[in-house]
């Protein structure tokens, strides 16, 4: 016969163990997914990610998973003997939901690894660099995503508001570089609160987005446009995307005060202490400039024979004008895959994606299995390890592992080898350029 103490202690380890096993269950199941994850990553070389990722302190870290539950992103971080752990640090996107949600600040975002540096604009809080008047917003400061762009843009130019510095009645509040997610927002902030402002340029109204492959979903949050409404969306395409934008310029007019193709090409300290800006088009007197533009200011070029050639392109802006085409994509990253993947969805054409390396490595989870699978089924032919010599208007040529030279005939050559930070037109703008090694934004 048990006593009744016993019959308590059993009762109650009973109790604890009915509720607690299933808890321990998922919670190791979470563990064994997380430590595969993050062994697939180290056995593909644990890639340096280029721009904003977290990293958590484990001396810190009380293992709440509160970092886990908001991030949208796969596999960035990831739950190992009870603590968090950056699983895949190249799939953020900056969003900056986890170093918010964890309740002990264990999480900081930073910029670049202790091996590989990431050279940033300096900028304060308010977004204004060390040069006084001059502002940078979006993916130029370090920040991609739509939701980071038009939450900086707003930040940006209701602190200029607050500064009621007064501006002569023939020159500009603010003049913005750029109409982007960043550009298209602060235009827009800039006419809910009636300054006087114009923005340049240099091709179409979207930026880059106009160059993602068709169907491109774009990762964003809910977003507040002055003047229109909320954008309720977590993710869209990039024809929907567009046609939002499209229809927020026909509502809000912003278009206006937009001049599109026409390039920004410096500005110098005039009277008073404002700017006076040069494009291609004309001049403009101001007070503020806002730099809204990418981090790839001019795409990194191969340096080899025919790279100039008429059929070479560094973006790709619609697939379906290549069909019954022999064509050769260069390059590793997400951009190079999806628009490989796009153009082996035309009809009858030719794909081959030429890569310098032996696997990818930094690819989101979704393009590394479509990639994988259109090579399996022989819809793309990877040339990994390969580096083009090259280009004519009938043919590629390229180098293979052991230095052997191979040609193929070939109609269009696209190339995905990133871009170079505008780097001299910061500089002539007086703007000092930080390298970040693994170092907060804003340190």
């Amino acid at each position: 016969m048990l006593d009744e103490t016993t019959l308590i202690w059993l009762v109650a380890g009973l109790l604890v163990l009915v509720f607690m096993l299933p808890y321990y269950l998922k919670h190791r199941k979470a563990e064994r997914k997380a430590e595969a994850a993050l062994e697939k990553v180290q056995a593909q070389g644990g890639a340096e990610p280029a721009s904003l990722h977290p990293v958590v302190n484990p001396n810190i870290c009380i293992g709440a998973a509160n970092c886990m539950a908001v991030c949208p992103e796969k596999d960035v971080l990831g739950l190992i003997a009870g603590q968090a752990v950056t699983i895949n640090a190249t799939h953020c996107v900056g969003h900056g939901l986890c170093e918010r949600s964890c309740p002990v600040e264990a999480i900081q975002l930073v910029l670049g690894t202790a091996k590989r540096g990431v050279d940033i604009p300096r900028i304060q809080e308010n977004f204004e660099t060390n040069e006084d008047g001059i502002y940078v917003v979006g993916e130029l400061g370090g920040m991609g995503l739509i939701r980071n762009a038009f939450e900086q843009a707003r930040q940006c130019v209701e602190g200029i508001v607050q500064e009621k510095k007064r501006t002569p009645d023939d020159a500009y509040d603010v003049l913005i570089v750029g109409c982007g997610p960043a550009g298209l927002a602060a235009s827009l902030n800039c006419l809910h609160h009636n300054l006087r402002f114009v923005t340049i340029e240099k091709e179409d109204i979207g930026g880059t987005v106009r160059y993602y492959p068709r169907r491109k979903l774009v990762m964003t949050f809910p977003i507040h446009v002055p003047g229109y409404g909320k954008l309720t969306f977590k993710q869209i395409s990039k024809e929907d995307l567009i046609a939002t934008w499209e229809d927020i310029i026909a509502q809000t007019n912003v278009d206006a005060h937009i001049r599109t193709g026409e390039m920004f090409e410096g500005a110098e300290r005039g009277r008073d202490g404002l700017f006076v800006v040069r494009t291609s088009q004309s001049t403009y007197t101001t007070r503020r400039i806002v730099l809204a533009i990418g981090r790839r200011g001019i795409p990194r070029k191969l340096g080899v024979s025919g790279e100039n050639s008429p059929n070479v392109a560094y973006s790709l802006l619609e697939p379906d004008q290549y069909q019954q085409c022999r064509v050769t994509v260069v390059g590793g990253g997400d951009s190079a895959i999806e628009a490989a993947l796009a153009l082996s969805e035309q009809p009858g054409n030719d794909v081959r994606l030429s890569y310098r390396k032996a696997k990818f490595s930094r690819l989101k989870p979704l393009n590394q299995e479509r990639i994988e699978d259109a090579i399996m089924n022989g819809r793309i032919n990877f040339l990994r390890e390969t580096n083009l010599t090259e280009i004519t208007e009938a043919s590629v040529t390229y180098r293979g592992a052991e230095g052997e030279s191979h040609t193929l005939p070939n109609d269009y050559v696209f190339i995905f080898a990133g871009g170079t930070l505008p780097t001299a037109m910061l500089k002539d703008l007086g703007i000092t350029i930080d390298t970040k090694f693994g170092e907060p934004l804003r340190a």
